[in-house]
Parts: C-alpha cells; structure tokens; sequence
C-alpha cells in the first residue's frame, strides 16, 4: 500500500514540476515579447499609437500567467499537505531548496534596530 502511495505520489509531482516550468516558461516568454516591442515599434520610427493594443494584451496576459503562477504555487502547497496526509511527510521531491516556514517565523519576537 505505501509503495503504490509512492508511486503515485511519484507521478503527481513530476506531473506538478512539468505545470510549474511550462507557466515560468510562459511567463518568461510572454515578459519577453512585452518588453521587446516598444523598443522594435520605437526603431521602425512609428507612432506610439502603433501596437499598443498588443503591447496591453501582452501585459494582462503576463497578469494571468502570475495568477497562473500563484495558483500553481499554491497547488504545491496543498499537495505537500495531502503527501502527509497519506503517510509521505519524510518524502521530499523536487531537489530544489525549499522556502522558509514563514508561520514559524512569524512566531518570533520583534527586535527593536537601533538607527
């Protein structure tokens, strides 16, 4: 049983770092193209006016695709719950360095920073 719970587990997470890279991906890409466009229009000498539908697109697309990012931030989190849930809490998957627990940060004490 806690085998077939690994190797589901298994492919969630690869399935889950495949959806992360292709949204940074596209989030890379989609920045790219809205950052090189006003500097190809202002080369070819045209009107500001030229494109700027485009440039406005690209621009809420990019604000998808940081929801999007968040969205799917979020799925990791919830997943990494649900890997305890089933009895995988000592099981780390991805390999990359893992954020703070800001909860128990919060925990801390303030100190007062003399200026």
């Amino acid at each position: 049983m806690l085998k077939q719970r690994r190797m589901i587990a298994d492919q969630v997470a690869a399935s889950l770092f495949e959806a992360e890279a292709a949204i940074d991906i596209a989030l890379a890409k989609t920045a790219g193209l809205a950052g090189v466009m006003p500097g190809l229009r202002a080369d070819a000498g045209l009107s500001a006016l030229i494109g700027q539908d485009a440039v406005e697109r690209a621009s809420e697309a990019l604000t998808l695709l940081a929801q999007a990012r968040r969205a799917i931030c979020e799925t990791h989190k919830e997943l990494d719950v649900a890997k305890t849930q089933i009895g995988l809490g000592a099981v780390m998957y991805g390999g990359v360095q893992k954020p703070p627990n800001f909860a128990m940060e919060a925990t801390r004490p303030l100190r007062a920073v003399a200026s």
